[in-house]
């Protein structure tokens, strides 16, 4: 099972800090992971604290000093920038029971796992965000998971308005960008070997329009995340070369899931209207479709 990174134990933690803690978090979160290489004395003059206070934050973190500290966000540096041909050589899958049931039990165990992570709270939060009528909902992935971003798209706009999806061309976003406001919500998608323009938008759209922004990412968290209000961090290695998305997958389909139940009557009521509509422009001098014999291709 993957261990919490750095970044993830500070944010966990964030609540219980002291006023010194809170000073280092922010000097070592403001850059990461590069704000923790640094010696423990320019740690401390740049946080303002004492080496001692940064001794006893790493402590709180589990680390053994600050040079596990360190050697952990070497660690993770490393992890968040492999490539399939890098995860390939670690590939370690059985073949005593056949490839697709020891895949299959692998995904499997990266899917309870993301269950067992993510905190109700937080679920419960982000679909208050995306249900509210009042708010418009951005959302955005990178090269790969831009296909999911289309996704919850297509899915959240049969419950409600107000659903964008936002094009890969950066020429396109500032028209997006200039109607955000700070009431609305973008979500953005973004895994391992993380996408720099993503991360130009939402450093852009933060300054900005200030929008409540929501990153889907894995465990070793996108850059994305010094910008994000809530943070969904899943799991995704599954020991072969291609990481897994179906936790994302399932994720996504939760947040659908659950908005439209919440509010029923009104998803209903899309739902009737849209059929209604799609009735509409039905091309009814098309005959319909009856299944024909083999060969029979219109």
């Amino acid at each position: 099972m993957p261990t919490m990174t750095i970044k993830a134990q500070i944010l966990s933690i964030s609540e219980e800090m002291t006023a010194a803690e809170r000073k280092i978090s922010a000097a070592v979160l403001a850059d990461y992971p590069f704000g923790g290489l640094a010696s423990i004395q320019e740690l401390a003059e740049r946080a303002k604290v004492s080496a001692p206070s940064i001794t006893r934050f790493v402590a709180k973190l589990g680390c053994a000093g600050y040079q596990e500290f360190q050697r952990r966000l070497i660690d993770e540096l490393k992890e968040g920038a492999r490539s399939p041909i890098d995860l390939r050589a670690t590939q370690d899958i059985s073949a005593r029971r056949g490839f697709l049931p020891a895949y299959f039990e692998r995904v499997s165990s990266r899917l309870e796992q993301t269950a067992a992570d993510i905190p109700e709270d937080v679920f419960e939060a982000v679909c208050e965000l995306i249900a509210d009528p009042k708010r418009s909902v951005y959302v955005m992935g990178g090269r790969v998971s831009d296909s999911l971003a289309r996704f919850l798209t297509i899915n959240l706009r049969l419950v409600r308005k107000g659903v964008f999806h936002i094009p890969a061309d950066p020429e396109m976003w500032p028209d997006y960008i200039q109607t955000m406001t700070k009431r609305d919500v973008v979500v953005l998608l973004d895994f391992r070997r993380y996408q720099p323009s993503l991360l130009r938008f939402a450093e852009t759209a933060s300054r900005t329009a200030r929008p409540q922004i929501v990153l889907v990412t894995d465990q070793w968290l996108s850059p994305i995340s010094q910008f994000a209000q809530r943070i969904f961090a899943l799991p995704i290695a599954v020991g072969t070369a291609w990481d897994t998305l179906v936790g994302s997958l399932a994720l996504i389909e939760a947040l659908v899931v659950k908005i439209s139940e919440d509010e029923w009557e009104s998803s209903r009521a899309r739902f009737e209207a849209w059929d209604e509509l799609r009735d509409g422009l039905r091309d009814k001098s098309a005959a319909p479709f009856r299944p024909g014999k083999a060969g029979s291709a219109s």
